[in-house]
C-alpha cells in the first residue's frame, strides 16, 4: 500500500512566472500564479498533471553533462512525435541545446530558461 501520492513535481528557479510561461509554451495548460505571491507559480496540465515553480535565490542551475552524472539532480523526458518541430518550438521559446547534435539517436537534451535540463524524446 502506498503511503502517498505525488502531488506536483517543483522546479527552483530565479523566475517563476517567467519559467511557468517557457513550460506553458512547451506543455500547453494554464499559468496561475497569486498576484500577492511571487515566489510560486502553478502550471495546470492537460490531462490534471501539475508543475510548479519556486523562487529560489541564489538559484544554480545543474551542469550538462558531468562525467558522475551527481549535479544533473533531475529531468524532465517529454515525448513529442516529431523531433525536428519540437526542437525548433523549444529552441524559439528560449530553450538551449545541451546534447541535440546525434540526430540518429531518439532523444535530445536541452536546458529551460533557467537551465534545468529536459529531453524531447521520441514517440
Amino acid at each position: 500500500m502506498a503511503v502517498a501520492e505525488l502531488g506536483v513535481v517543483v522546479l527552483d528557479c530565479p523566475d517563476p512566472q517567467a519559467l511557468a510561461g517557457f513550460y506553458a509554451g512547451v506543455l500547453g495548460g494554464t499559468v496561475e500564479a497569486d498576484p500577492e505571491d511571487t515566489d510560486w507559480v502553478d502550471l495546470k496540465l492537460p490531462g490534471g498533471q501539475a508543475l510548479a515553480f519556486q523562487r529560489a535565490d541564489g538559484f544554480v542551475p545543474p551542469e550538462w553533462p558531468r562525467a558522475d552524472h551527481n549535479s544533473q539532480q533531475f529531468h524532465l523526458d517529454l515525448t513529442v512525435p516529431d523531433l525536428d518541430a519540437a526542437e525548433r518550438a523549444v529552441l524559439e521559446l528560449g530553450a538551449k541545446p545541451l546534447e541535440a547534435e546525434d540526430r540518429s539517436r531518439t532523444f535530445r537534451v536541452y536546458a529551460d530558461p533557467a537551465g534545468h535540463p529536459f529531453c524531447l524524446c521520441a514517440r
